[in-house]
Order: structure tokens, then C-alpha cells, then sequence
């Protein structure tokens, strides 16, 4: 089912020229686009502290996602879906495993990190990148769909982990978000 789900959402790739470079510009340039408006959100003017915290956290998730990442990847070798005669692959062929998707890690724990802060409404906006990003990694060849899931849910635990150890206003959260 996961081949061809995956073989499904990959079946247009090659075929329409401008939904291939909106797809390979989103799978590209997704991930910088989303840590760049979480940087961003240190100039907040509503809410500074809680919005810091929550970029913070974000940041420390990403982290722990790509983390946890590395270490499932000493596990499990799955061959990337081109690889396997699964999808056309639109971009460069890539040197590791594709078992879990890095990409969809760092953007749902981003999402994951701000939804957990109760800001829903900058979540939805990230949401709505973090979904491209993990939609074009399987429409451009690059995973199977149950990568890119595998690689969501290895966000959220780190989005997780990161709310329950990084806590709002201790010592370190109180110095590091009154920098500037």
C-alpha cells in the first residue's frame, strides 16, 4: 500500500513542468524558508517571551527530531523509492537512507513546538510549509510516504520531549529569551 500511495502522489513528476519546480523549489528551499520565520518570531511584539519560548523549543526539537533521526538510520536501511523502481526522481539522487525523512522531522517539530505552545495560529501558518515540504518529498521521487510519516512522527516526539524538559520561565528559558 505504502508503494503505491507513494507511486500515486509521485505519478505527475515529469509530466507538468511548473508543478515540478514548485515542487522541487518547495522540497529545496522549504525547510530555510520555515527556520527562517521562526527566527523571526524573536521580534514579536505580542506576547515576546511565550513567542521566544516557542522558538526556542522549536529550534531544541528540530534538533532532538534530527537526533532521534540518526539514530533509527544505525537500524533501518531502506532503500529510497527511485531506487526500487517505486518513483521518477526529479532532483540529485541522495547518498543516505530514506528511512525517516529529515525534512518532514525538522518541519513538524517546528509546527509540532509551536502548536504545543498554544499559538495556533503561527502553527497554522507553519502547518501549511511544513505540509508542502513533506507533500513535495514524495511527489519529487525522493521518499515513500511512510518515510516522510516516520519522519513527522519523529518530530513530534521531539517536540515532546523538548515541552518536557525545556519549561517556560525556568532559569535558562527566563535568560536566554531576555537576550536583545
Amino acid at each position: 500500500m505504502d508503494a503505491t500511495l507513494t507511486r500515486w502522489i509521485n505519478a505527475g513528476a515529469g509530466l507538468h513542468p511548473l508543478l515540478d519546480k514548485a515542487m522541487t523549489g518547495a522540497s529545496q528551499i522549504g525547510v530555510p524558508l520555515i527556520v527562517l520565520a521562526v527566527v523571526l518570531q524573536w521580534w514579536a511584539k505580542n506576547d515576546r517571551y511565550h513567542v521566544r519560548h516557542a522558538a526556542l523549543s522549536s529550534g531544541l526539537a528540530f534538533l532532538l527530531g534530527l537526533a532521534i533521526n540518526q539514530f533509527i538510520l544505525l537500524f533501518v536501511h531502506r532503500m529510497r523509492p527511485y531506487d526500487a523502481g517505486v518513483t521518477h526522481l526529479l532532483i540529485a539522487p541522495s547518498a543516505d537512507w530514506s528511512f525517516p525523512s529529515d525534512l518532514a522531522t525538522a518541519t513538524t517539530a517546528i509546527v509540532s513546538a509551536f502548536a504545543m505552545q498554544a499559538l495556533p495560529r503561527r502553527a497554522a501558518a507553519l502547518f501549511v510549509v511544513a505540509f508542502l515540504v513533506c507533500w513535495s518529498r514524495i511527489y519529487i521521487g525522493t521518499h515513500y510516504l511512510t518515510d516522510v510519516v516516520g519522519g513527522a512522527m519523529t518530530g513530534v516526539v521531539g517536540a515532546s520531549v523538548t515541552r518536557l524538559v525545556y519549561r517556560e520561565n525556568s532559569w535558562l528559558d527566563n535568560f536566554v529569551t531576555r537576550i536583545f
